[in-house]
Formats: structure tokens, sequence, C-alpha cells
């Protein structure tokens, strides 16, 4: 969501305040785009990821207070469910040694946390959804104490007026309710974030939506939740249900969800903040003292308060991002399809493959979005999400043709190129761009290995899962990457 809110009632009143406030917001950034006042001297890779908390058995631990006072550091945070815990890693140029430095920086800082986390009995994992979770771990009461995701939780169920359903039909199937924003807690994910200026960002927006199918398919690690197999990246459908506002009668009306892959190819950011302000009412009306308007006339550079608190609740699979560091604007593409781990390793391969393709794909003179429907790249998605490198994706030049197939002719070589126009030294490109490969020539990915891990351990369904989730954790010690992993 971007920032703490308090805890507080909100009145009718406020609402009517709060949507004033965020039109004013809109009309102040849409007169920051005509006058070009963003920074952008040169595209920055960052990256946030989720972890999972867990004790000596494996099983989900609630102690991500604990964990967090031990860890003691400021680019660590909390996460919806106490579980849960997150790191943000500051965006860093990947030119020479760049993406070297990054992951060796990433590793470093995990392994000092996960030794923190020790202190309190408890281990962190890299991980889709925690395998061994079970439908009595997810109620309100797993929370963090943190009141914003209390307020938020709410606020969707006031507006929904029921428990969420949570219906998601896979290898097998799953069918239950909830009356709490908890089971999204079971989501953890790796965000990967791109600076770009205002005049590219919709090609970068677009480029990113186009390659999100290849992107899950090949990273899929989460097969299994409340103890049932399911789709190959199980986190796309759960997030997608357990933020709905929306009761059933609304989403037959056409009422957009707020986990949205979108409905068009886009031809400005502003598309975007506009749709939010159009099509989402607010789950958080808090009004900041700032006028932006009079920041504005008075040369200074507005927060935009109300217009980021309101984009961090609706929760776009690629998600446009205003932010003012040290007094200067700047936008970014935030990817949120890929789930976190299974190591540090795959982290980083997922991470190049992604910046490796941004760096092309925008720039080309007759652009992928121009090449295929906006609807194929949300089909991809959906497919990859089920299947994983299984998944039949559709490629302009191509048509539909098995992921690995697409990743392996046509993406890993644009990426790879990519990779070299950001400067990458050719070794460090190399090597990352191989755990892609492998991913797709041994057809091995998190989302695979788990599932054969699983069925080849006889007897207890949850005792296979707690089984398989200690073998994770020893082998996302060693950094191999997945495809590499015995069973």
């Amino acid at each position: 969501m971007g920032r703490d809110v308090p805890a507080v009632v909100f009145s009718r009143d406020d609402r009517r305040k709060y949507r004033e406030k965020v039109h004013q917001c809109l009309d102040v950034f849409a007169q920051m785009l005509r006058e070009a006042r963003f920074d952008f001297d040169h595209p920055l890779a960052g990256l946030e990821i989720e972890l999972n908390i867990v004790d000596g058995l494996g099983e989900a631990a609630m102690r991500n207070a604990q964990v967090l006072n031990a860890i003691a550091e400021p680019d660590w945070a909390t996460e919806l469910g106490q579980f849960n815990i997150e790191i943000n890693v500051q965006p860093q140029d990947l030119a020479g040694d760049g993406a070297l430095r990054l992951e060796n920086d990433v590793r470093a800082r995990l392994n000092h946390a996960n030794e923190r986390a020790r202190s309190q009995d408890a281990h962190l994992v890299l991980i889709g959804i925690l395998p061994t979770l079970r439908e009595q771990d997810i109620s309100e009461g797993i929370l963090s104490a943190n009141p914003r995701y209390r307020l938020l939780n709410e606020q969707i169920f006031a507006a929904r007026g029921e428990d969420l359903h949570i219906s998601i039909e896979g290898v097998e199937r799953l069918d239950t309710r909830a009356d709490s924003l908890a089971p999204e807690a079971a989501c953890t994910s790796v965000q990967l974030h791109l600076q770009v200026s205002p005049e590219m960002f919709a090609a970068h927006w677009n480029a990113a939506q186009a390659i999100a199918g290849a992107q899950v398919a090949v990273a899929a690690n989460s097969p299994f939740l409340f103890g049932k197999e399911l789709h190959r990246e199980t986190r796309i459908a759960l997030f997608e249900q357990s933020t709905d506002t929306r009761p059933a009668e609304l989403k037959a009306q056409g009422v957009r969800p707020r986990v949205w892959f979108g409905e068009r190819w886009i031809t400005s950011v502003f598309d975007l903040f506009e749709e939010n302000v159009n099509y989402y009412p607010a789950l958080l009306p808090v009004c900041e003292e700032e006028d932006p308007r009079a920041e504005l006339g008075q040369g200074r550079i507005p927060q935009l308060h109300e217009l980021t608190l309101h984009n961090g609740t609706i929760y776009r699979w690629n998600r446009p991002v205003y932010a003012v560091v040290e007094g200067v604007p700047h936008l970014r593409v935030e990817n949120r399809v890929l789930p976190a781990g299974p190591s540090v390793a795959d982290i980083s391969a997922n991470a190049a493959f992604y910046y490796g393709l941004m760096r092309m794909l925008p720039y080309d003179e007759r652009p992928i979005w121009s090449q295929m429907s906006f609807r194929a790249a949300e089909d991809n998605l959906a497919a990859a999400a089920r299947h994983g490198l299984d998944a039949r994706l559709y490629w302009p030049g191509l048509g539909e043709v098995p992921a690995a197939e697409l990743i392996l002719r046509r993406l890993l070589p644009v990426a790879h190129e990519g990779l070299v126009r950001w400067g990458v030294d050719g070794p460090v490109a190399d090597r990352l761009l191989s755990v892609i490969e492998g991913r797709c020539l041994t057809g091995r990915t998190g989302a695979t290995w788990q599932v054969e891990h699983v069925r080849a351990r006889k007897g207890d369904r949850h005792e296979a899962l707690r089984g398989m989730t200690l073998d994770y954790i020893e082998r996302m010690h060693t950094n191999d990457p997945v495809h590499t992993w015995d069973t």
C-alpha cells in the first residue's frame, strides 16, 4: 500500500473529501506530465522480496514482530500475515557486474536475516505459497499488528457485505470461504521495479503486460494451497479472489476487480491513474494536509498522497508507481507477477530475464502490443498460472506454442541482447539466463519440483508437504537453481 494509515472510522464526509482530493491530485499529475518535471537519468532496477516464516517443523510461525526486532534493519518490514516479512532492495544500476553484486547483496541480507530469525526459533523461506499452510492457520487473528492491515480488512468486507468465496479448479479442487483478508497472506511474491521516463512509460507497461505469461510459466512456484494441488502458480488465482471487493451481483455487472490485469493497451501512464480514479471507490479515504496545486504553484513537488494511497489499494499485475525522492518525482513500473524463490539465484535469473526483455521490447519499431490483442496477453497469463511450462502461449509470428519453446526460441535471445544493452558483463548475463534456459530444457520449475517431491512421498498429504518443505529449505540455502535440484 506504500505507507501506513491510522486506525480510524470513516464517515461519508471523509469519502466525499477524499474523492475531491484524489481528483485534484489527478489534475496536478496531468499538469506535471505536460511540464516534464520527472527525473530520468538512466534506468534503475530495484526489487521487493516477500518471505514466509516457519518453525523447525516447516509449519507457519506467527512471529514476524519478534523476527523483525531481531533483524533490526530498516530495509525489512511487516507484510499482511504474522508469518510474512518483506525486504526492500534499493534501486541499482545493473551495468558491469551490477547484477552479480545485487544477487550477492540480497544473499548476504537474507543470510543475516535468517541467522537472526533462528534466534527466535524461526526460519525464512522463499516460496510462492507455503505448502504447509492449513485453513485453520488463516484467520483474522493472524493479521500483522499494523493498523493498516486491519483497516483494509474491514473496508474490503464492508464493500463486499459477505464472506470471501475462494474456488480454484486445478489438478484438485479447492472450494472454501473466508471471513477475513487473511488468505492473501499466503501469497508471497517478488516485485521488480523499473524507473522509466513519462514518455516511455506506456511502452514499458505494455511490454510488461505482453510478457507476463512467459514470466509466470518459467518461474511458477506455488502449486499447493491448504493441502490441495491446484495450479502451477496458484498465487495468481488466490490473490485475485482473496482481495475481491465485489459480491456476485457486481461481478455480473462487469465491475472491475481490485486485482486486475487491465483491459487495454495504454498510451500514457495517465490512463492507468485515471482508470483508478474513475473505476474504483476508495478503500482508505485518508486525506493529508498537502494542497498539491499550491505545492506545484510554489515550485515544489507534491507527494500526491491521496492518489498514491488509492493506487496502492488497486493491485494491477503491473502497477504504475509515482514517487518523490529527494524532492524529485519519478515513475516506475512495478512488476508483480512473480512468486518468491526457490533460491536467490532463481530470483536473480527471473529478474535478469525481465529486465533484459524490458530493455528491448519497448523500443521495437513495430512493438509487440501492436501485433497481439490485449486479451491474448491476459489469456497467456491465465494459461501460464494454471499449467506453468506446460502452458501453450500465443506470440506473434509463432502462433500458439509451448511456453518453453517460446522462451527458448524467441524470448531468451531478446533478453540476452537486452542485458548487453544494459551493459551487463557477458559472463554475468550468460550465467543468469542459463538458469532460465535450464528450466525450459528440463521442464523443472519450483512448482514441478514441489509436486514431484510430494507425489514421491507416500502416506499422509500434510506430512508429505511438511517433509518436502524442509527439503526445499535445505536446497534453497545452497543457492543452486531449482532446475538442478534432485528429488
